[in-house]
């Protein structure tokens, strides 16, 4: 009997020794019981919790705890810390890791486990930087990770933003923030029901608890705008003390951005000669914007982010600057374009954007914490016409251009970008607007084809493709970005998704940046296209090519609204039938017609020939999840359609 008491001890020992390492407050987390969850999800967050202090020195100290169970060896990469911080106006003062495995031992990350690297490799100078523990090859299913961090800043404004959680489920979400005596907080909610703090003395908290996860779906919203969010302002009760700190509206961001920006338009005679050599031949508005356009768009891509902590991150480079060093940023390029139109009496205002997701930035919370990227308006006269263009109450008409993107040329607006909300800087007559949406057939693909079908089934033809707006910004991308080799596969790929063995024999390619286009023709064969079926009966679908981005949308019940992009695509084809055969079956035509899109084909035998035409058009729109069905039927019939095959008999 005690030789098996000396043993239990034993057993028991590397928890002991172990587990005081680790806080009260992982240990706690690491102990709950979660909720049986899908199979597919990687992993739960235990624990989520972030503790703001404002001390009377104006500097803000925060301590995050976090702890998440790996579910799934597929998890493991969850396992990590990454704490940012400002070198010049901000450090992390403490940071640890611990590793609970499911024999109950800790492994303790300390000092010699941490690395400290750059936020940003494609920056050359950031003052962003990260400390990082990386716990994944050490973990596996069954494993809690958990990090504390303490770090120390001087805010910029006062404001902060939390999600309460990412795709991850989470049991226990939790933001604290406390302030100096007579200081107050309010926030706004965003993908959930009103979030009221508690109140307790100076702090104040917002929790969640029970997050379920948030799988991800096709054509979803991202997970920024599903997942519960809040917004906090805390200010003084004497404002006097936060002025540039504090906003209450748009039209005060906007006077702040303007006075960020206006100073760093300067002309001197190198700006002047270059706006005037740019546009030596251009006879129109357009013609000389377009010039500049291009030229800033041509400047090589560059960040270097000093002074980030005073302000520098929001304010550009002077336009000198930028034009003798031959580089900048997004906001730089904006403030170079601004400088070189000025010189031509051209007005334009720099434009705050979020870039990647146009439904991110919210009307009801003033911040420019909400933006990562700055375009540019142009004021333009009634001669100008684009689809960019918005009529702005006080501004008048508005040229929207992303002066930063190598892809998009002027009266073109990338997709990522269309109907944001967005700042046009403009002193007192500024504020937020929605940029443009182009009308679908702006973004027009036009294809062409024709071939040769023999009686064995061979197919041999040409594909003419013409793409314009936003559709040719993929096309542009890929010859740039690719070598010859893989764009030679890109096209391949594509070729062989509506042609099993097609081979690509040739291609030729025209870029017209300046007008939005590009063109794409194609010549290819592929054996066995059509089936000989009984020494007499020839089948083969008259879908040659596949769409380069389809829509699948399998799954029988969906939980977040639909986000349909604007497409056009038209489609003619002319098959050169074998000698001998006749058409014997041909499918029906099909005329789909929705609220946010519409497709239709047609057939048509005529002189040996078959002709077939296919056309889809869709509206960028959010559809609600409640008309899933009605989104997934349409797809599904343009799939049925489009594997529909013609049969041909040997006469």
């Amino acid at each position: 009997m005690k030789r098996f008491s000396l043993l239990f001890f034993l057993l028991l020992i590397p928890y002991s020794i172990f587990a005081d390492d680790a806080p009260a407050w992982f240990r706690q987390a690491a102990s709950v019981r979660t909720p049986t969850y899908e199979k597919d999800v990687p992993a739960v967050v235990l624990h989520d919790e972030q503790l703001v202090t404002l001390n009377n020195d104006g500097k803000l100290v925060t301590t995050t705890n976090y702890a998440v169970k790996i579910l799934l060896r597929e998890g493991r990469s969850v396992a990590m810390a990454r704490a940012l911080y400002l070198v010049s106006s901000g450090k992390i003062k403490e940071i640890d890791g611990w590793l609970l495995r499911p024999n109950g031992s800790v492994r303790n990350f300390d000092k010699k486990n941490i690395v400290d690297i750059i936020s940003d490799p494609d920056d050359i100078y950031n003052e962003y930087r990260m400390k990082v523990i990386d716990a994944s090859d050490e973990a596996d299913a069954g494993f809690v990770f958990g990090y504390s961090v303490v770090s120390e800043e001087t805010p910029l404004f006062y404001h902060d933003t939390w999600n309460f959680q990412d795709r991850l489920p989470t049991i226990v979400s939790r933001y604290a923030l406390t302030l100096p005596t007579g200081w107050k907080a309010s926030n706004k909610t965003f993908n959930t029901a009103d979030v009221a703090p508690q109140i307790s003395g100076n702090t104040y908290t917002w929790e969640l608890h029970n997050l379920a996860p948030i799988p991800p779906e096709p054509l979803s919203p991202s997970v920024r705008n599903i997942a519960p969010r809040i917004a906090i302002n805390y200010f003084p009760d004497n404002k006097t003390q936060s002025v540039g700190k504090v906003f209450t509206d748009w039209a005060d961001v906007s006077r702040w951005g303007t006075e960020l920006h206006n100073p760093q338009v300067v002309i001197d005679d190198n700006i002047a000669a270059k706006a005037k050599e740019l546009t030596a031949t251009a006879q129109t508005e357009l013609e000389k914007i377009r010039a500049i356009g291009a030229f800033v768009q041509n400047l090589q891509y560059i960040s270097i982010d000093i002074g980030v902590g005073h302000g520098n991150g929001y304010r550009p480079r002077p336009s000198t600057t930028v034009l003798s060093r031959g580089y900048g940023d997004c906001k730089d390029k904006a403030n170079l374009m601004r400088a070189l139109l000025k010189v031509l009496k051209i007005e334009a205002y720099p434009i705050a954007i979020f870039s990647g997701d146009p439904t991110f930035t919210r009307e009801e919370w003033a911040s420019p914490d909400q933006f990562n990227h700055c375009i540019i308006a142009i004021k333009v006269s009634d001669e100008t016409k684009a689809p960019t263009i918005i009529n702005h109450p006080a501004l008048g008409r508005l040229l929207i251009f992303d002066a930063t993107d190598p892809y998009t040329p002027v009266g073109d607006l990338p997709d990522y970008l269309q109907g944001s909300n967005a700042l046009i800087m403009a002193g007192d007559n500024g504020g937020l607007a929605k940029m443009p949406i182009t009308p679908p057939e702006t973004d027009l693909l036009d294809r062409k084809i024709e071939a040769n079908l023999t009686e064995t089934g061979e197919i041999k033809g040409v594909i003419n493709e013409r793409a314009n707006g936003q559709t040719s910004t993929i096309f542009r991308r890929e010859i740039r970005e690719l070598s010859n080799a893989d764009y030679r596969k890109v096209i391949e790929s594509w070729l062989t998704r509506g042609a099993t063995g097609a081979k690509l024999l040739n291609f030729k390619s025209n870029d017209r940046q300046s007008e939005a286009g590009f063109d794409l023709d194609v010549e290819f064969s592929a054996l066995g296209y059509g089936q000989l079926m009984q020494g007499r009966l020839l089948v083969f679908k008259p879908v040659i090519v596949g769409r380069r981005e389809g829509v699948f949308l399998t799954e029988a019940k969906r939980s977040h609204p639909i986000l349909l992009d604007s497409a056009s695509v038209k489609e003619t084809v002319v098959f050169n039938l074998p000698n001998g055969f006749s058409i014997d079956e041909m499918p029906d035509p099909v005329n789909i017609e929705t609220p946010f899109g519409k497709y239709n084909t047609k057939y048509e035998a005529k002189d040996g020939k078959l002709y077939f035409s296919r056309n889809l058009v869709t509206n960028r729109t959010t559809i609600p999840v409640e008309k899933y069905n009605t989104v997934k039927d349409f797809y599904s019939k343009i799939l049925a359609a489009e594997q529909a095959p013609v049969v041909l008999i040997k006469k």
